[in-house]
């Protein structure tokens, strides 16, 4: 049950209002990239395109893309669903004044689907496009690495969240694979009752020590969250090299791979079909590819951001286009799309159940299958009615709601589950209706890992910056970072603002780099990886990710 009194931000107008060539979509609130003002934004139609646009009394109008297809918008908009909220917040308040308070508020909507934790901002590789890692020799450099105390503090906060524990953590950096007791900070969050984590890296020390490999595996680590910008040397130089070593050691240690790739429009936008095919390749180990279109950090001026801006319509279109129409725009939903299913389990079991509950222009998603004999893509959406399945899960949730029961329900679920799927397209070895019963009839979620023997999944996922945030979509953020100050904020604000949110905190809780090597008797700069794998390669490619040739392209553009 929503919260009652919470204040939702926008929309004055659900009407479409023509503006000349424009046409109204919504209201909302933004806040200006320069200042941070808290500005209202209108969000409208021009040429089959979204945009968002916010005046600032100081700083002036900004325009930006929001959404590449307003066919697709309209699709994924019937999606809207509001989520539990946050009934146990850390910041209370009477009156919405998002972001100034993020932490969770009592006003969000969304619990924690997916938490991260930084436990350190070191890297071993310095990729031009990234928001986030500590830079020796600047001014205000900083060290930031909690503690073993710190990192219990911030587990019991994410448990104590209700009506959902936190459950699902991934460990960010930097890169979490420097810190020495990385298998000791995973204990620490298994201890604390967190069933599923998960490791954002690069992967090298992956590839490089097979060994540290396994020690995070058997503390409690059950994927990687592997960056994987191309398949070629140019588009990836930060680990091209080292992917295939990286994914030996994942094979050795059962270890499942979720392949992100940063999308940048005309740095790697035409590599999305090659991706999934050397996925494809090594469907024995990567269960999943995530495409996280980029988000643009700093100040850039609007040349340089229709040059570099790509939003998740944008790369569905070009997997369209590079996988020869296996996977068509077709063949996606938005990620509220699953709460259906979500809801009927828990009318069932008449307990809060996890749900996914962020705004539908947040990200995507599909499944695909590789057929035997062609070993061409097969999606879900040509062998299963998905709509159908979804309409069906939620009559029979308000059913079961009004009363009727709910042991009889269910079973007439199952029964018509079969109906929704064509037997005759299914890849063999799958049973669709049969693994969505068990999932129904166990209440639990257990039975999705049938789906990745022969499946991947792709995702899309497109995080907010300062030119394109909408406060709506913010207040529906599942993806969260729990902080030393043992707060819960939502992705969309941690990073777009980070001289509220990222840096204020982590500066609070750090040392100067200097005291840092003074203490651990090491140089900064000796973590960095120097291409040991990449002998061969030349000079500029073996240099890796800071002195590639699209570094300098972009390094012009943005001068």
């Amino acid at each position: 049950m929503p919260i009652v009194g919470m204040a939702l931000i926008q929309i004055s107008n659900q009407t479409t209002k023509n503006l000349g060539k424009k046409s109204t979509i919504r209201f909302t609130q933004s806040i200006c990239p320069d200042c941070n003002m808290i500005l209202d934004a209108e969000v409208f139609e021009r040429d089959n395109k979204v945009f968002m646009s916010k005046v600032c009394p100081t700083h002036g109008e900004c325009e930006e893309l929001y959404f590449g297809s307003y066919e697709l918008y309209k699709k994924f908009s019937t999606y809207w669903m509001d989520g539990k909220g946050a009934h146990a917040p850390n910041v209370m308040i009477d009156k919405c004044s998002c972001p100034n308070n993020c932490g969770l508020c009592s006003n969000h909507l969304s619990h924690s689907g997916l938490a991260n934790m930084i436990v350190t901002n070191r890297c071993d590789l310095t990729c031009w496009y990234c928001f986030f890692y500590v830079k020796k020799g600047l001014e205000g450099a900083y060290m930031y690495e909690p503690d073993h105390t710190q990192i219990r503090g911030m587990m019991k906060t994410l448990r104590a969240e209700r009506p959902i524990p936190g459950n699902s953590m991934q460990i960010t950096g930097g890169e979490p694979m420097l810190r020495e007791d990385i298998a000791d900070v995973i204990k620490i969050m298994k201890e604390e009752g967190v069933d599923h984590i998960q490791m954002n890296t690069n992967g090298i020390r992956h590839a490089m020590d097979p060994e540290a490999a396994r020690e995070v595996r058997l503390a409690g680590c059950n994927n990687l969250y592997l960056s994987f910008d191309g398949v070629t040397a140019r588009t990836n130089p930060k680990n091209h090299w080292e992917i295939p070593y990286a994914l030996d050691s994942c094979r050795k240690t059962g270890t499942t791979v979720v392949f992100v790739p940063t999308v940048i429009k005309s740095i790697n936008d035409h590599e999305l079909g090659g991706i999934i095919r050397y996925a494809q390749k090594n469907m024995d180990v990567v269960h999943a590819v995530n495409f996280q279109p980029v988000s643009l950090t700093g100040r850039m001026g609007k040349s340089e951001r229709e040059k570099y801006r790509i939003t998740v319509p944008d790369c569905i279109q070009r997997i369209e286009e590079q996988t020869n129409g296996e996977v068509t725009i077709d063949d996606w939903f938005p990620v509220p799309s699953c709460m259906p299913l979500t809801n009927v389990i828990e009318a069932f079991s008449s307990k809060p159940k996890y749900e996914l509950s962020i705004h539908f222009a947040c990200g995507a998603g599909t499944y695909i299958f590789e057929d035997e004999d062609t070993k061409k893509f097969v999606p879900l959406t040509k062998f299963c009615d998905i709509q159908g399945m979804l309409e069906l899960f939620e009559d029979k949730a308000e059913e079961i709601r009004s009363g009727k029961n709910k042991y009889f329900t269910m079973l007439e679920v199952v029964r018509k589950l079969k109906g929704f799927v064509d037997s005759k397209k299914q890849p063999a070895g799958l049973d669709l209706a049969k693994m969505f019963g068990n999932i129904l009839m166990k209440r639990s979620f257990d039975s999705v890992g049938s789906w990745h023997v022969k499946g991947l999944f792709l995702g899309m996922m497109h995080f907010q910056d300062k030119y394109n945030e909408d406060l709506e979509r913010l207040q529906r953020c599942d993806i969260h970072y729990v902080t030393p100050d043992l707060r819960i904020v939502p992705f969309c604000a941690f990073n777009v603002i980070p001289e509220w949110y990222r840096d204020r905190i982590q500066k609070k809780y750090s040392i100067t780099v200097e005291e840092w090597e003074e203490r651990e008797g090491v140089k900064l700069e000796d973590g960095l990886y120097r291409g040991l794998m990449r002998r061969g390669a030349g000079d500029e490619l073996a240099a890796g990710c800071a002195k590639s040739e699209m570094f300098h392209q972009a390094a012009q553009a943005t001068m």
